[in-house]
């Protein structure tokens, strides 16, 4: 079973997923510009932003808890340019000191409600690093309602090569990557909410129904058909980052 619900972080989600005890089908994790912090079985890690759907599957029973940072604002609190974890799942012990990680895993562990406890760990160290990039932010946002890149750069005061390195370290990928990983993603949530497949290509900004479907193919490996099936499955997985390692 899969729970989400807004943070107390600007921007973030927290969720929570326990897998069902026997062996069910995996449910593939599609990308959305997104990194997040996990926690299970006593062990955090790191899931990188994607650029092809994650591979789903989880251990029988397992619980895990996880929050999901907004796109850009991930490698900023974890100190760890988002281009170095992209596509990948990496145990943050290997990225921190390990007795710093084993210490905070094991609070995590013994807190009656985990996900609060993560939630709790994931303020502290935005306190650390203090507020998010704006310029970054204002990148995310102007790609998500659909501006172009170029756009995009004169809206921030970016030259075309300061953004894409600047997004390379933000978010894993250069911004037209970004763009069409949002894009993808505005149009599942239409399509979830209920419109058709050709009405949700054209309000996300594809240019048709086919072009939705090669995008989905390219970024998703699915078509539309069995993304809708999985969606309207019983047990669903966390919509941005797997929770396998």
């Amino acid at each position: 079973m899969y729970a989400e619900w807004a943070s107390r972080l600007d921007g973030a989600v927290v969720w929570t997923h326990t897998a069902p005890p026997a062996p069910a089908v995996a449910h593939p994790v599609l990308p959305d510009g997104c990194m997040d912090l996990l926690w299970s079985e006593g062990r955090l890690l790191v899931a990188g932003p994607d650029t092809h759907a994650h591979p789903g599957g989880d251990k029988p029973g397992a619980a895990y808890a996880g929050v999901r940072f907004a796109p850009g604002a991930g490698p900023a609190i974890l100190g760890i340019p988002a281009h170095e974890l992209r596509d990948r799942r990496v145990e943050l012990a290997d990225l921190w000191p390990g007795a710093t990680v084993r210490a905070r895993a094991a609070r995590i562990a013994g807190a009656p409600d985990p996900a609060a406890a993560l939630e709790d760990l994931v303020l502290r160290l935005a306190a650390d690093t203090g507020p998010p990039d704006p310029v970054l932010r204002a990148v995310a946002g102007q790609l998500n309602a659909g501006r172009t890149v170029a756009a995009t750069a004169d809206a921030v005061g970016l030259g075309a090569r300061q953004l894409h390195r600047r997004s390379l370290a933000a978010f894993g990928y250069g911004p037209k990557t970004l763009a069409r990983v949002l894009r993808l993603q505005r149009a599942l949530a239409l399509v979830r909410g209920g419109s058709t497949y050709a009405d949700a290509a054209i309000a996300a900004g594809c240019a048709d129904q086919a072009h939705l479907s090669r995008e989905m193919r390219d970024l998703a490996g699915l078509t539309l058909g069995a993304y809708v099936a999985l969606a309207n499955s019983e047990t669903p997985q966390p919509s941005g980052s797997s929770t396998t390692a």
